[in-house]
């Protein structure tokens, strides 16, 4: 990755469910940039930044439709550092097979099937709201957002 390569969209809070048997979701960051899309669940981000900027999110999404949304105290020196990290996934636009929203009762999702070693894997990503941490960490709300402008993005990108 480099430094000609801004942010465009970041979003903290979201759980990635992969869909497949018995898989695990998990919370990561998703992070768009002009060349890649990333999944950042392992980070050098400070907990008490992490806290402030869910918090604030939160209430941006709430009054705002759109989704591509970046946040003071991480850029791209910070994304650089945490794609350093073999367990934060990026993908390139061209690895993208497919991308859609969709409206759910509970909330909001972005699915999302990329290409990886020629095997495919499908996520679905959800913003979350509202979290319990006993006995293990779950999201208990989601936000209901407007993911067209990250679907929009996607597939500029991928036809460039």
């Amino acid at each position: 990755m480099g430094s000609d390569e801004p942010i465009k969209a970041h979003l903290v809070s979201v759980w990635r469910k992969e869909k497949k048997l018995f898989s695990r979701a998990k919370e990561c960051m998703f992070i768009l940039t002009d060349k890649r899309l990333a999944f950042v669940s392992k980070t050098e981000a400070k907990p008490r930044w992490w806290s402030a900027t869910v918090e604030r999110q939160v209430i941006t999404l709430s009054k705002s439709d759109s989704p591509m949304l970046t946040h003071d105290g991480y850029g791209e020196k910070e994304l650089m550092l945490d794609l350093e990290n073999k367990k934060n996934e990026q993908y390139s636009f061209d690895d993208v097979i497919s991308v859609e929203s969709e409206e759910k009762n509970w909330g909001s999702i972005l699915k999302v099937k990329l290409r990886k070693n020629n095997k495919e894997k499908k996520y679905q990503l959800a913003i979350v709201k509202d979290w319990v941490t006993y006995p293990v960490k779950d999201p208990v709300k989601f936000l209901k957002i407007n993911w067209i402008p990250i679907v929009e993005f996607i597939n500029k990108q991928r036809t460039k």
